[in-house]
């Protein structure tokens, strides 16, 4: 099993095309061709993460957070980033990284939260736009179902619970090819009229390389028409946070000892609590004061969280909760839900869940 096999198994849960603009995913130390010898799963990549993973005969950490975020200009062990990627790069442990592409999937961090509370019939709190692209092409008729079973095969016409899914216009294409033409239709230096069906698929953005992949292998056209757009339509199945609701309401202050014995925190920041009982909730791994709006807009009660600051407290309006867990205490279970996936992926290889502390932050 190669470190590029590995990656390839992480893409299919959290594929990286998925991942925030800003964010820094995927591969980020490492040859993709090395052989793995185990995987060690962590939150972060520190010095004593590594440690651990050589202890275990492991030379893949998958890590939440990216250890590079921003680009390194120096590698001389002044800083605990600099000095985890030269002992990686020394070690040879490759490092991948997961982040906002696992953060914006449905089976992602927020949805883990959530299940950890116990919610139900949850849904994603701030749907991804963006994330909807949609193919338009001229085909023959005679060799329409043979392209469209290609492309669906590809990923195309497949959005939620649905696939299969395309729509076609029938029409008249005309050309006319050069002499240095090799037409499979018509003859050369001839004007050509066809009769054609207008092809439209939408698919997700991280199908485009294999949906245009297998446009061009199945179009019987040597020079093919196509157009690619991105649409503004929200995705519901991606994108940041989830809202859910308990089995059964609660009262607020019941519901604060609930988090605070489910998530193993002794502090958590709130905003007044609002006299109502807590019937729906709103959680995001991380950092999420963005999506305060959202969570009202759903009618959430409460909204669990982490780095809010001060003033933020404030947009709460008396609508509902805010609840800062803590950054680390709302993505711990991350690696939990790494571990189970990867276990299941690949069963008979080594995979191991961190035992090493990596939150920075301490309560007295």
């Amino acid at each position: 099993m190669t470190v590029a096999q590995i990656a390839a198994g992480l893409e299919e849960l959290a594929p990286l095309p998925f991942a925030e603009d800003f964010d820094n995913v995927g591969l980020l130390v490492g040859d993709p061709q090395m052989e793995v010898t185990g995987v060690l799963v962590t939150l972060d990549t520190l010095e004593r993460v590594l440690e651990e993973a050589q202890e275990k005969q492991c030379n893949l950490v998958v890590s939440f957070h990216p250890i590079l975020f921003q680009g390194l200009r120096r590698l001389t062990g002044a800083t605990y980033v600099e000095r985890v990627v030269a002992r990686a790069i020394a070690s040879r442990i490759a490092i991948y990284s997961m982040h906002t592409a696992l953060d914006n999937v449905r089976e992602g961090v927020s949805r883990k939260l959530g299940q950890v509370l116990g919610l139900q019939h949850m849904r994603t709190l701030i749907p991804k736009k963006g994330q909807i692209k949609k193919l338009v092409t001229y085909v023959p008729e005679a060799a329409r179902e043979g392209l469209l079973e290609a492309l669906f095969q590809a990923g195309a016409g497949q959005l939620g619970n649905y696939s299969h899914c395309s729509f076609s216009n029938p029409g008249t294409g005309s050309f006319l090819p050069g002499e240095q033409a090799e037409p499979a239709l018509g003859q050369k230096g001839q004007l050509s009229r066809e009769p054609e069906q207008q092809l439209h698929l939408t698919f997700t953005a991280d199908r485009e390389k294999a949906v245009l992949r297998a446009l061009m292998e199945n179009h019987p056209y040597e020079e093919v028409a196509y157009e690619v757009s991105a649409l503004e339509n929200s995705y519901q199945q991606l994108g940041m946070g989830m809202v859910g609701d308990l089995e059964q309401p609660m009262e607020a202050r019941a519901f604060l000892e609930l988090l605070r014995d489910r998530l193993k925190t002794p502090c958590i920041r709130h905003s007044p609590l609002t006299g109502k009982p807590v019937r729906r909730v709103a959680v995001l791994g991380g950092s999420g004061a963005f999506a305060i709006g959202a969570a009202r807009a759903a009618g959430a009660d409460f909204l669990v969280t982490a780095d809010l600051k001060y003033h933020q407290f404030y947009q709460a309006e008396g609508q509902l909760v805010l609840a800062d867990v803590g950054h680390y205490e709302s993505e711990q279970f991350t690696k939990n839900l790494l571990v189970d996936y990867l276990t299941e992926k690949f069963p008979n290889f080594a995979i191991h869940l961190s035992a090493t502390q990596t939150n920075p932050v301490n309560y007295f």
